[in-house]
């Protein structure tokens, strides 16, 4: 075949539709139900249409402004090279940098990528983070690479990363996401300093580092955290009550959680540090549920010790098929795997009355739609799994002003602190005991911070995707999405829009 007739029918082939074809997709999808990219497109459309902004700028706000797809070899143990595929996609920047992760999976591609990254553009609109969305990806399975293999890969892909310009303190800035962790982030600072001697904020190119390379207290935990104070807001509301008669309360609850990854993990350990009953765990290869509750620390390191669920506990059920704990008895569904767990096929059979979304896209419009019909709420992921980019972007600004959080003034806040006790005590007539005086005194460190900035972004967040609920009358998803837009669309619209007109 001539080269210019085989580069057309590789870019047909690049160019088709994809559907995720995970054995998870194939039970709770129909093959009619939209990809992800549509997904976020349709939920996009439907929010667009309710935002009173203008047609020209939800049109551009739409696209996705750049795409990079890059391949380069690799030499494999048996001495054969094998060529990886990767790809970057910038959505919007309309602020800058762009942020996004970039996550190791064999289901990767462009489209999916796209569609994440339009996804972190209204995701750091709805919590206030001023940065725009990307997203990456290289299109391998991790598990099956050696360590040195692995850096050989993240370094090429940096370095492709740097020679295109997608990378950068004031760029673009990837973080970790599914397949990836510290240790390639820091790979990724290393490649991106050699490139650029002399950037004194280098260190800002990559969050979700080890805080040895200059990462930030916290960020391993903040998705994790940060699903558990929206679903602990939106418990809180009277309407939310009303609607799945649930107390409100986290101890009360009973909690199913769909992928015990890093997001999954922590969001289940602080749940049950919080009094609520985690009553069932999936992962890939199976799912376990006990109604009488689930010790979270001894599941997961008997999971990371045996990689399965079989064997942990006589009293648990145990299912082959990991998608039928979606569909348990619990009061609280967090799926937190990957998009299209739960479509038309399986969404009658959900039995949560709040579905809090810890992945990207866990749910189809139309699994959307039949929940809420059902007097399900559904909380989305936009607003839910936030955690990640918001302590980024504390980690960014660290990175940026060169100081550890709480440095300047811990010793200045437990001083003033110790005068005010003194004071107490001398009135009081007693002094208070060393354990109350460490309590009170104690001045804030770097985690303390990051919890409570990321805890007020929550919640606030939260309050206005409910008003912006109430006032148009739509779903929280549709509300969430609203806000974005129009805080997007006021920059774009502020700033002139050069070549726009």
């Amino acid at each position: 075949m001539p080269f210019l007739l085989r580069r057309l029918a590789t870019q047909r082939l690049f160019l088709q539709p994809r559907f995720l074809t995970t054995s998870a997709t194939q039970v709770a999808c129909n093959p009619d139900e939209p990809t992800f990219l549509q997904s976020v497109e349709k939920y996009y459309d439907s929010a667009a249409n309710l935002s009173e902004v203008q047609p020209h700028t939800l049109a551009h706000l739409r696209a996705v402004d750049s795409v990079l797809r890059v391949t380069f070899p690799i030499e494999c143990e048996n001495g054969k090279y094998e060529v990886i595929e990767g790809y970057r996609a910038q959505h919007s920047r309309h602020r800058l940098p762009v942020k996004g992760g970039i996550r190791f999976s064999e289901e990767v591609d462009l489209q999916e990528v796209e569609a994440l990254a339009s996804l972190m553009t209204y995701k750091c609109a709805v919590v206030d983070v001023p940065f725009g969305g990307a997203k990456g990806g290289i299109k391998i399975d991790p598990s099956k690479y050696s360590v040195e293999q692995l850096e050989r890969i993240t370094r090429r892909y940096t370095m492709e990363l740097c020679q295109k310009k997608f990378i950068g303190p004031g760029l673009d800035v990837p973080a970790p996401d599914v397949g990836t962790g510290p240790r390639e982030m820091a790979w990724i600072q290393d490649t991106y300093a050699q490139f650029n001697i002399g950037d004194v904020n280098s260190a800002g190119c990559v969050t979700g580092k080890p805080l040895s390379q200059g990462g930030v207290r916290g960020r391993t935990e903040a998705t994790g955290l940060g699903v558990y104070y929206g679903i602990r807001e939106f418990l809180g509301y009277p309407e939310v009550q009303k609607k799945t008669g649930l107390s409100g309360k986290v101890e009360d609850m009973r909690v199913v959680i769909q992928g015990f990854g890093n997001v999954g993990y922590h969001a289940a350990k602080f749940f049950q540090e919080n009094g609520a009953k985690i009553v069932g765990i999936g992962e890939r290869d199976c799912a376990i549920y006990d109604a009488g509750g689930l010790n979270v620390e001894e599941v997961f390191k008997f999971y990371r010790t045996h990689s399965t669920f079989k064997g942990y506990s006589n009293s648990a059920t145990i299912y082959d098929v990991s998608t039928r704990i979606l569909e348990t008895d619990c009061d609280i569904l967090i799926p937190a795997a990957l998009e299209r767990q739960i479509g038309l096929r399986n969404a009658a059979n959900i039995k949560a009355k709040i579905i809090g979304e810890a992945a990207n896209g866990p749910l189809t419009p139309g699994a959307h739609e039949v929940l809420e019909s059902t007097g399900k709420v559904v909380i989305p992921d936009l607003l839910l799994n936030a955690g990640g980019v918001t302590v980024s972007y504390f980690e960014w600004l660290k990175n940026l002003s060169h100081v550890r959080f709480g440095r300047m003034n811990k010793k200045w806040d437990e001083r003033a602190r110790s005068k005010v006790v003194a004071l107490v005590e001398e009135n009081a007539g007693r002094e208070l005991t060393e354990a109350e005086r460490k309590a009170i005194v104690h001045g804030a460190e770097e985690a303390d911070l990051i919890y409570s900035g990321l805890e007020d972004t929550m919640i606030q967040a939260c309050q206005e995707t409910r008003q912006t609920a109430e006032l148009k009358k739509v779903d929280f998803r549709t509300a969430a999405y609203i806000n974005a837009i129009q805080k997007i669309a006021a920059v774009y619209e502020g700033s002139g829009m050069l070549f726009m007109h």
